[in-house]
C-alpha cells in the first residue's frame, strides 16, 4: 500500500504534535501503542501518513524542512519525538490574508506570529504546490477566526481536487454552499473543529449526556479554558471568537435534553497565561437538580496538552478521508464528522457517533 499523501496548512503546535506522531509510532505494535482510537484504519497505521506539502506565513519557518519548522517559535507544544528526520518537504509561504491579529504586535517574538518577507502565495500558486506534490487531501490548521484563510484553503482544495480536513472552527463543512461545491466535485470534506481526544469539550459533553441519562436536570454551566500557546494569544481579539464559542457551546447543547438559555451556559477560552504553553487548564461547573428538585453540582479541573491531545484524533480523521478517496465517495463524511469534530453538520452523542464511525471504516455506511 502507498502512503497517504497530506498536505497542511499551518505548522502550528497542532501539526507539530500531528507529524510527531508519524514517527513516534513508527516503530510501535498495536499492543504497545497508546493514545490511538484505532490503530489501523483501512489497512493503515498513522506511519503509513506521509505530510508533502506544507504552507505556513511566519519566516522562523518558511523555507524550513518540516522537520526542522515544526520546532520553531512561536511553537511551544511538548516534544515527544525530538529526532525527526529531514522529509524533504519545505514550508512553502502561504497567503496571511486574516491570519494574524493586529494584537499581536503587543507581545514578544518568542510569543508571535512574525510574518516572513516572501511574497505571498496566490490560490494559483498553492493549488500548483498541490498539484506537484500529489497531496490527496489538505489539512487546515489556521489560527482561530481566520475566516478568510480557512475559506481560501478550502477553495484550493476544490480547485486541485483533494479532501479536506477543517480542524479549526470557521464552518465549512457545516455551511451548506461550502459542502455542495465538495460534493458536486466528488471530494471528501471532514470538518468542523477538531474534538480532543480527551479535552475539555468532549468532558463536557460526555457529563451533559450522562446527566440526561441520569434523569438530572442540567440547570447552568460553564467551562472557563485557560492556556498559553498561540491560539489563546490570538483569542485575546474577541472578534475573532464568535465561530469558535458558538462551535464549543453547539457541542455541549447538542447532547441536552432540553437546551439551556443562552444565560445559563458559558463555554470558551477565558485567558492567556503565557508560562501554561500548549497546557489548556479547564474549570468546568455544572449545577443541576436530582430527585424531589435537590440541587447538586460538580466542579472539575483538567489539565492537558492541547496539540498532541488532536493529534491522535486528526491521524483517523485522515485515514477515514483517505477511506472515502478509495470508495470514491465525495461530500461530507457525516459519521467521522460527528465522531472527531465539534461542530459537524449533523450533531449526534458520543456513543452513536463512535458506532456509525465505525461502522464507516468497515464499509457499511457510505459517509
Amino acid at each position: 500500500m502507498e502512503n497517504i499523501k497530506i498536505a497542511i496548512a499551518g505548522i502550528g503546535n497542532c501539526a507539530s504534535s500531528l507529524i510527531q506522531g508519524l514517527d513516534y509510532y513508527r516503530d510501535k505494535t498495536e499492543t504497545d501503542a497508546i493514545g490511538l482510537m484505532h490503530w489501523t484504519i483501512g489497512g493503515y497505521q498513522p506511519s503509513d501518513i506521509e505530510v508533502v506539502a506544507a504552507f505556513d506565513i511566519d519566516k522562523r519557518k518558511v523555507g524550513k524542512d518540516i522537520s526542522e519548522a515544526i520546532f520553531a517559535e512561536p511553537n511551544c507544544t511538548d516534544v515527544f519525538c525530538p529526532d525527526i528526520p529531514v522529509k524533504g518537504v519545505k514550508v512553502t509561504m502561504g497567503s496571511i490574508l486574516d491570519g494574524v491579529s493586529e494584537h499581536m504586535t503587543d507581545y514578544e517574538d518568542k510569543y508571535k506570529f512574525i510574518t516572513s518577507d516572501e511574497n505571498e502565495s496566490t490560490k494559483d500558486d498553492v493549488v500548483q504546490v498541490l498539484k506537484e506534490s500529489g497531496a490527496e487531501m489538505l489539512l487546515n490548521f489556521m489560527p482561530v477566526g481566520s475566516e478568510k484563510a480557512a475559506r481560501f484553503y478550502a477553495d484550493c482544495a476544490l480547485e486541485a481536487g483533494i479532501g479536506f480536513i477543517n480542524n479549526m472552527p470557521v464552518f465549512i463543512a457545516s455551511n451548506p454552499e461550502w459542502a455542495q461545491k465538495f460534493e458536486e466535485k466528488n471530494l471528501p470534506i471532514i470538518g468542523d473543529d477538531i474534538k480532543a481526544q480527551l479535552g475539555a469539550t468532549i468532558t463536557h459533553r460526555t457529563l451533559a449526556d450522562l446527566f440526561s441519562k441520569r434523569g438530572v436536570k442540567l440547570e447552568k454551566t460553564y467551562q472557563l479554558n485557560t492556556g498559553g500557546n498561540t491560539d489563546f494569544l490570538n483569542m485575546l481579539n474577541r472578534s475573532r471568537l464568535s465561530s469558535k464559542k458558538t462551535s464549543k457551546t453547539e457541542a455541549v447543547q447538542s447532547v441536552l435534553k432540553d437546551r439551556l438559555d443562552d444565560e445559563n451556559i458559558h463555554v470558551g477560552p477565558s485567558d492567556y497565561v503565557p508560562w501554561q504553553k500548549d497546557n489548556k487548564i479547564c474549570f468546568l461547573r455544572m449545577e443541576g437538580k436530582l430527585f424531589g428538585d435537590v440541587p447538586m453540582n460538580i466542579e472539575l479541573r483538567l489539565s492537558v496538552e492541547d496539540s498532541p491531545n488532536s493529534a491522535g484524533v486528526v491521524i483517523d480523521a485522515i485515514r477515514c478521508c483517505k477511506l472515502a478517496l478509495e470508495r470514491d465517495t465525495g461530500g461530507v463524511l457525516y459519521s467521522p464528522a460527528s465522531y472527531f469534530m465539534k461542530h459537524p453538520p449533523k450533531q449526534y452523542n458520543d456513543d452513536e457517533a463512535f458506532l456509525m464511525t465505525n461502522d464507516f471504516i468497515e464499509g457499511n455506511r457510505d459517509n
